[in-house]
C-alpha cells in the first residue's frame, strides 16, 4: 500500500478550471497512477492514468479536457480539468498501482480493467462541484 493524499478540490463554475494534486510520502516514480471519480449514486469510473514512464490513457469522453501528468521528483500526480461541466461534479481519488499489462480492451491503461481496483492503492478523495 502506497499513501496517497489528494487536493485541489473545490467549487467551480461551469467552464472553469482546477487542477488536482496527489501526493505521497513515499517514492512514486516506479508506481502507475491514475485518476477516478464517484458522482453521488454512481459508480467509481476512471479517468486517466499514466505509468512510470509517461505513458497515459483517458476515458474517451475526457480525453479532450482532462490531462494528467507527474513529477516524480515530488512524488506527485495531477490533474488539470478545463471546461468543466456540472456533470464533472464527483469526489475525485488518486491511485497507484504496480501496473498492468496484460491484453484487456477495457484497461485503462497500465491501472487495468475493473477487475485490478481491488490492487490499487486509494487516496482518501477530494471533492469538485461544478455549478451551472
Amino acid at each position: 500500500q502506497v499513501p496517497l493524499a489528494e487536493s485541489g478540490g473545490g467549487s467551480v463554475q461551469a467552464g472553469g478550471s482546477l487542477r488536482l494534486s496527489c501526493s505521497s510520502s513515499e517514492n512514486l516514480g516506479g508506481w502507475c497512477m491514475g485518476w477516478f471519480r464517484q458522482a453521488p449514486g454512481k459508480e467509481r469510473e476512471g479517468v486517466a492514468a499514466i505509468d512510470h514512464d509517461g505513458t497515459t490513457k483517458y476515458a474517451d469522453s475526457m480525453k479532450e479536457r482532462f490531462f494528467i501528468s507527474r513529477d516524480n521528483a515530488k512524488n506527485t500526480l495531477y490533474l488539470q480539468m478545463n471546461s468543466l461541466k456540472p456533470e464533472d461534479t464527483a469526489m475525485y481519488y488518486c491511485a497507484a498501482d504496480a501496473g498492468y499489462y496484460g491484453d484487456d480492451q477495457t484497461s485503462l491503461g497500465c491501472m487495468g480493467p475493473l477487475s485490478n481496483r481491488k490492487h490499487h492503492s486509494w487516496g482518501q478523495g477530494t471533492l469538485v462541484t461544478v455549478s451551472s
